[in-house]
């Protein structure tokens, strides 16, 4: 049986060094805009039961409780922390910020459709509405060369001031996606999620209705992560880590004890 104890100790090893690493990550990236923290859950393992609660212990008595030995723990999975981050003012009118729920789109190279929080946006050479690493927005918007005071509503609606123009001529209107458990999109990198089973279809229409946040303009969202919160986290992750180090240390010793005595 101690060499059980043996295996329960390294598999809370295994889990405490993979909560550390999404700590890592979520640390890494407070700088990063739209980003969402993770938070690391557990589970046990299977359980070993010796006695079942309620089995005769003698002809005229039952077991009130029973006896279980737990066989360890793991990380089931990752949950995003869909919180809205602080809005930032930076004056430049292609950056655009959700207030609420939803996300960007934005077409993949493959055709595919990905969504983001991180509304810093440019204007391509052909004058596309593009991210920062030239992917375009969904749905097309062209923004004609000289355009001046554009303008980005609540609503998505985006108006300029066109050269040899006197009134605002309206360009286009940023559409937005929502979803029913944003939580199971998964994360492909480059500030870009994906649509899976888990996270259902999206809903895409203007922003402001259907549950879905207005647009700020001149704005964007910064990460949700709270620095203290996950200093914190990391140092418990790093005590239960020495905890369960100890622990191997302890049965270790008490192997090493029965070799030399028995």
């Amino acid at each position: 049986m101690t060499n059980a104890a043996l295996h329960v100790a390294r598999t809370g090893l295994d889990a405490q060094q993979e909560r550390m690493r999404v700590i890592a990550n979520n640390l890494a990236n407070v700088n990063t805009t739209g980003f969402k923290r993770d938070r690391a859950n557990f589970e046990t393992l299977a359980y070993q039961a010796i006695t079942a609660p309620g089995a005769q212990s003698s002809a005229e008595n039952k077991y009130a409780t029973g006896l279980s030995l737990g066989s360890g723990v793991r990380i089931t999975g990752t949950a995003r922390i869909d919180t809205q981050g602080t809005l930032a003012a930076t004056g430049n009118a292609l950056d655009i910020a959700i207030e609420g729920s939803g996300y960007f789109q934005i077409e993949l190279p493959d055709g595919r459709t990905a969504y983001t929080r991180d509304g810093s946006f440019s204007i391509s050479p052909e004058g596309k509405l593009i991210t920062g690493d030239g992917k375009p927005v969904i749905p097309d918007i062209s923004i004609p060369e000289g355009a001046e005071q554009i303008t980005i509503g609540a609503d998505g609606t985006i108006t300029a001031q066109l050269a040899g123009e006197t009134e605002l001529s309206e360009l286009g209107k940023i559409e937005t996606a929502r979803f029913i458990n944003p939580a199971g999109l998964q994360a492909i990198g480059d500030n870009l999620l994906v649509e899976t089973a888990a996270s259902g279809t999206p809903q895409v229409g203007a922003p402001g209705e259907e549950g879905r946040g207005g647009l700020r303009q001149g704005s964007l969202e910064g990460s949700n992560v709270n620095v203290v919160e996950e200093l914190v986290d990391m140092i418990e992750t790093q005590r239960a880590y020495e905890i369960n180090s100890k622990m191997i240390k302890a049965t270790d010793e008490m192997l090493q004890y029965v070799n030399q005595q028995l």
